[in-house]
């Protein structure tokens, strides 16, 4: 695991990036940063140390804006207020290709194309790029990180100009001073001082439609998703029989697009309420392919000779799935436990000792 997936966990990231340059922040495994990035997400990773306005200290967002010709410092104060969280809440890639820092995984945002679900697809098609290869069907994968930032901006709060703080970090007084509210949460802990200053009805009311939306959204996706599951052992069943490359590049680039709609559905967190109906068109859309997909792999089947329905796993339960993968979850997790006891808290000294000097 890179160190680049330190990147947004850390006032210590921009610190590190700042005193010793990104490429070499992005360069070296994960543990190679363990004694440097140690502290909470804090103040540093969305304020200027000097004046504490709003700032992007993640060189990733500002890039993503330059190669669409935009330039970040032009944004309002506003447009900030959503910004500082669009450094983290973002799909993302890491790009090891880049010109003259080439081997270096750099964190890049794929939004030279637009933000929507099938721009970022085409901008990952362009250029070729797969993260990872699915072990029973050998498709070609893509993971969605979270496109937060991406579906907020598609909902209609984004598009009337609330930003993420408004309700994530509403304002509040205290003695006679209005401030924004640094205990990030769920509005719907806060409802009054986020959803009820500009709508009046009921509390209840109000919470019931989001969950209302969660709940159909979460619907579909979990239809998207036994399809898929369906898709690859299906496309596993026809490479045991035999099936060409050739019969099945069609089908794997089907199960790609069907499986990169789900995950950007379900990893983009509360899609379901910041766009409720761009979400039930992205699932729509991965329904459709998924079962043309799968119309496909039938036909395919029949070509090779198999008849009857192909024995799916029982995946009813996380612990079921994880044994049907291979996950080892008893090594894992002692290797969670001695990395606890023994190293992290190497890590924690190395960093204590750094920081007694500053």
């Amino acid at each position: 695991m890179p160190s680049t997936c330190w990147t947004c966990k850390s006032p210590d990231v921009p610190r590190y990036m700042n005193e010793n340059g990104t490429d070499k922040y992005y360069s070296g495994k994960w543990s190679s940063k363990g004694a440097e990035i140690v502290n909470p997400i804090g103040c540093a990773n969305c304020h200027d140390e000097k004046s504490m306005n709003l700032t992007i200290t993640q060189p990733a967002l500002i890039e993503a804006f330059e190669r669409q010709g935009k330039d970040i410092t032009k944004a309002s104060h506003n447009d900030m207020r959503s910004l500082v969280c669009a450094q983290c809440h973002v799909e993302y890639y890491f790009n090891k290709n880049l010109p003259g820092k080439e081997g270096i995984p750099v964190l890049v945002f794929p939004w030279d194309d637009g933000q929507t679900v099938e721009d970022m697809e085409a901008y990952y098609d362009k250029i070729n790029h797969v993260d990872w290869t699915h072990k029973i069907s050998k498709a070609p994968m893509l993971k969605a990180q979270h496109p937060g930032y991406e579906t907020f901006q598609m909902g209609i709060h984004g598009q009337r100009g609330v930003s993420c703080s408004d309700c994530h970090m509403p304002y509040k007084t205290e003695g006679g001073q209005k401030f924004t509210d640094h205990h990030i949460q769920s509005p719907l802990n806060n409802v009054a001082n986020s959803c009820q200053v500009c709508h009046r009805e009921e509390t209840d009311e109000l919470i019931k439609n989001v969950f209302d939306n969660q709940d159909r959204i979460i619907g579909n996706r979990d239809q998207l998703e036994r399809l898929l599951v369906r898709a690859h052992v299906e496309a596993g069943k026809c490479w045991e029989l035999g099936a060409t490359e050739a019969q099945m590049k069609d089908i794997l680039h089907g199960i790609r697009l069907g499986q990169w709609r789900w995950d950007y559905v379900a990893a983009s967190h509360g899609g379901s309420f910041h766009a409720p109906v761009e979400l039930g068109r992205v699932l729509g859309t991965g329904i459709d392919v998924t079962q043309e997909t799968r119309i496909k792999l039938a036909k395919l089947l029949m070509t090779l000779g198999f008849k009857g329905e192909v024995p799916y796993p029982d995946i009813a339960t996380k612990a079921k799935a994880q044994k049907f993968i291979g996950l080892p979850m008893e090594k894992l997790k002692a290797e969670k436990a001695k990395f606890l006891k023994e190293l992290a808290p190497k890590w924690d000294a190395e960093a204590k000792e750094r920081e007694s000097k500053y």
